[in-house]
């Protein structure tokens, strides 16, 4: 869910727009973003969104939000074609300006802010970190970055460059968090051409699926040339592959890609010449592997066949990669990770790749991003080991001076998650997502009472499947008592009678299984 803010002079540029994908604690929830309620208040300052790269973490949120803000976007060749397509299936193309930027060092002026595009190493074709020009001084936001000695794709910076713009003043680095905890460097694209090559010769004979992030081009242009080395027909099977193979083809990248072969064809050569690109990686039900693992997708698996799990496992994935390994395993098919092979490398910074780039870049400020707290609060203690003067601490919602004057937190703004709930984008923390968390954890009753206020109940997701008869009947039995004790007044207030239904169906529910169920009256007549 990046988003980042930076303020000059009473404007905004804001960084990345993303979302993130949702987990257990949003049931019915697909996708989750930041809320953007600080700069919605703002938009008659806001001069633009300027983009790093096209993973979804950075840009998955402009569909949704782009259009309202009403500000340009600012994207390079490759990420911008990603960001159009987007657009065009949001049928918003039209309302949303987009420019494109030259991908090698490409420069936008925007108020206050000169910003240039200074190309990195990463996990994804046109990764960029952006140099911010101010009046108080240049800000260097890094994005997503690793250094790569054989990268494959695209031309990173050099450590020449890099130290010419250390040499220039950096007043503030703003820094990729995410492996500060690596002890060695990520690695190369070259050292997993070379693992892989090695795998797919070893299984000879058999058919090989290799499992990747669709977004890595690099990692594509690997596949490629392996599937060339080893004599292997190339098949390609999920959706986003094919966008992806088919965007970075048209933006020059991916020239050396061999053609690839339909389903039916791959199925029908020898076993030893099929080298399969798949989707699904992480466990995604609906995606290609775990379609191919169930048995039910054109691409069929054997026993002795083998897949190779190119990504490393997203933190939150566990349970679903494992239920796709588990099928696999159960039909016999032989599967290697990056933990038994070099077949896959980050594409963030290990702990000697940010002490390199402090090095060159010299910057006065450091300011860790992406990633955990813990994450964060480790690279501002081995920033300012490594002679950093300052580094600055924050959390979502932080208001950070970085100058003039003394860097450090000046304010805190409230800040929150937004959620798309079927077809409407609503709080992570509203009444809808709660009562669903809540009638998750314990079921629901609702209480219907007629014109005479005798009950009828009805439960739903309550423990008690083989004394359901039983306790419906003493819970009514229960509600019906409640409501004649009610003397007086109370016997004819609407609230009153309600409530004191809710109760004791409620409380019915308790005694019986434990649970405190979400619990609704009806009235009849209104």
């Amino acid at each position: 869910m990046n988003v980042n803010l930076y303020g000059c002079q009473g404007k905004w540029l804001m960084v990345d727009l993303g979302m993130t994908f949702s987990g257990n604690e949003y049931p019915g929830v697909d996708l989750v973003f930041a809320d953007p309620d600080f700069i919605e208040d703002r938009l008659d300052d806001l001069l633009g969104i300027v983009l790093t790269h096209a993973h979804e973490d950075h840009i998955g949120a402009i569909p949704y939000f782009a259009a309202d803000f009403g500000v340009p976007l600012y994207a390079t060749p490759f990420t911008a074609e990603l960001i159009r397509r987007k657009l065009q299936e949001a049928g918003i193309a039209d309302e949303v300006e987009l420019h494109v930027v030259d991908d090698d060092h490409g420069r936008i002026e925007l108020g206050p802010f000169g910003i240039s595009y200074v190309p990195l190493a990463h996990s994804i074709a046109e990764g960029n970190a952006l140099l911010i020009d101010t009046p108080q001084g240049r800000i260097f936001h890094t994005g997503d970055w690793k250094l790569d000695e054989e990268p494959l794709i695209g031309e990173p910076a050099t450590e020449e460059e890099l130290t010419a713009i250390g040499d220039e003043g950096v007043l503030a680095l703003v820094c990729d968090s995410t492996n500060v905890f690596n002890p060695v460097p990520s690695g190369s694209e070259g050292a997993v051409y070379r693992g892989l090559l090695e795998e797919v010769q070893r299984h000879t004979g058999k058919r090989v699926l290799v499992t990747t992030f669709a977004s890595n081009v690099a990692r594509l242009q690997t596949l490629g040339y392996i599937a060339q080395e080893t004599n292997r027909k190339l098949c390609v099977a999920g959706r986003s592959l094919d966008r992806i193979i088919e965007v970075a083809k048209a933006n020059g990248y991916l020239r050396e890609f061999p053609p690839t072969v339909d389903f039916d064809t791959a199925m029908s050569l020898p076993r030893g010449e099929i080298l399969i690109v798949a989707t699904g990686g992480q466990g995604e039900p609906r995606a290609a592997l775990a379609r191919i693992a169930e048995d039910n997708h054109p691409i069929g698996l054997d026993k002795g066949d083998v897949v190779l799990f190119s990504s490393r496992q997203i933190p939150g994935n566990e349970l679903s990669i494992g239920r796709v390994q588990n099928r696999l395993a159960e039909r016999g098919i032989t599967m290697i990770t990056d933990r038994q092979s070099a077949i896959h490398v980050s594409g963030h910074p290990g702990r000697p790749e940010l002490e390199a780039l402090y090095s060159w870049l010299k910057p006065e400020i450091l300011v860790p991003v992406h990633g955990e707290i813990r994450h964060m609060q480790e690279q501002a203690r081995v920033g300012l080991a490594n002679g950093i003067p300052h580094a600055v601490f924050q959390k979502n919602g932080d208001i950070v001076r970085l100058a003039p004057g003394t860097p450090g937190k000046i304010g805190e703004i409230e800040t929150g998650r937004l959620v798309l709930d079927g077809d409407v984008i609503i709080p992570a923390d509203g009444e809808a997502i709660s009562m669903r968390r809540r009638m998750a954890r314990d079921g629901m009753l609702i209480v219907v009472l007629d014109g005479t206020l005798s009950p009828q109940i009805q439960g739903f997701g309550v423990p008690l499947d083989e004394d359901y008869d039983a306790f419906v009947s003493e819970a009514e039995e229960d509600v019906g008592k409640a409501i004649a004790k009610l003397k007086g007044g109370a016997r004819h207030d609407r609230e009153a009678v309600m409530e004191t239904a809710r109760l004791a169906a409620r409380r019915a529910a308790q005694r019986w299984s434990g649970k405190k169920p979400q619990t609704r009256v009806i009235l009849a007549g209104g």
